[in-house]
C-alpha cells in the first residue's frame, strides 16, 4: 500500500494530472462559494421571516460559521463528487503510463454510469454522515473523539468509492481490494482530507494510489 501511495503522489509530476488537479481545485472552491452564497441568502431570508432586520452581516457570519461546522463533510462531499468527474481521466492517464496491458482489457464507464456512481457517492456519505452526526456531537466535548469517528466512517467510504473506481472498468474479479486494504487506503486518504491545503489534493493522488494498488496485485498474483 505504502508503494501505490508513493506512486499515487509521484504522479503529480505528470502535466495530465496537474491539469485535473488544477481543475478540481477550482471547482471546489466554486462549489463552495456557491453554496456558502446560497447559505447567506437563505439565512438573510430567514432572519427576515422572523422579523429580525440586519444589513446582511450578520447572516454571512452565520453562514461562514455552518461552513466551518460542516466543512469537513461538505468538503469531502463535494472534493469526491468533483474527482469523480475527472477519476476516468486519472485512470486512463496512470494504466496509459505504467498499465498498458491492463488498459487494454479494462472498459471505460459511460458518462452517464460515472455520474450514477458519483451521485451515488455523494448520497451515501451524506447519509453515513447524518447517521453519525450524533456521534460527532456528542464526543465533540472529547477533542478526539468526534475526529476519530469522521475519520473511521469517511475511511471506509473513500475505500469503498475508489474501489467502485475500478471495479466499474475492469470488473470485480481483477480490481477489488481485500477489506483490509480498502481500509488502510480510504484511512490514508481520510486523515489527508483533514489537512488543511492537502484536501484538494487527496482525492486525486488516492485515485491514483489506488490504480497502482490494484494492478500492481494483480500482477503479483499472475506472476
Amino acid at each position: 500500500m505504502f508503494r501505490a501511495i508513493s506512486l499515487g503522489f509521484a504522479s503529480l509530476s505528470d502535466k495530465g494530472i496537474m491539469l485535473i488537479l488544477v481543475r478540481v481545485m477550482l471547482l471546489t472552491l466554486l462549489a463552495f462559494a456557491i453554496l456558502g452564497f446560497s447559505l447567506w441568502y437563505a439565512i438573510d431570508a430567514i432572519f427576515y421571516k422572523l422579523g429580525y432586520a440586519n444589513d446582511g452581516g450578520l447572516s454571512a457570519v452565520a453562514a461562514v460559521a455552518v461552513l466551518l461546522i460542516s466543512g469537513l463533510v461538505l468538503f469531502r462531499m463535494i472534493a469526491i463528487a468533483i474527482t469523480w468527474v475527472f477519476s476516468d481521466d486519472i485512470i486512463d492517464i496512470i494504466e496509459a503510463k505504467h498499465y498498458p496491458f491492463e488498459a487494454a482489457c479494462g472498459k471505460r464507464p459511460s458518462n452517464w454510469q460515472s455520474a450514477r456512481m458519483g451521485l451515488r457517492s455523494a448520497m451515501r456519505a451524506l447519509g453515513y454522515n447524518l447517521l453519525a452526526l450524533p456521534f460527532y456531537l456528542i464526543l465533540l466535548v472529547t477533542g478526539i473523539g468526534a475526529p476519530l469517528v469522521f475519520l473511521g466512517v469517511n475511511a471506509l467510504l473513500l475505500g469503498r468509492d475508489l474501489e467502485d473506481m475500478l471495479v466499474a472498468r475492469h470488473g470485480h474479479h481483477f480490481a477489488a481490494f481485500g477489506k483490509g486494504e480498502r481500509l488502510m487506503l480510504g484511512l490514508a486518504g481520510a486523515a489527508g482530507m483533514m489537512v488543511p491545503m492537502l484536501q484538494f489534493v487527496v482525492p486525486v493522488v488516492a485515485t491514483a494510489s489506488a490504480v497502482h494498488m490494484a494492478h500492481g496485485k494483480f500482477r503479483v498474483r499472475t506472476k
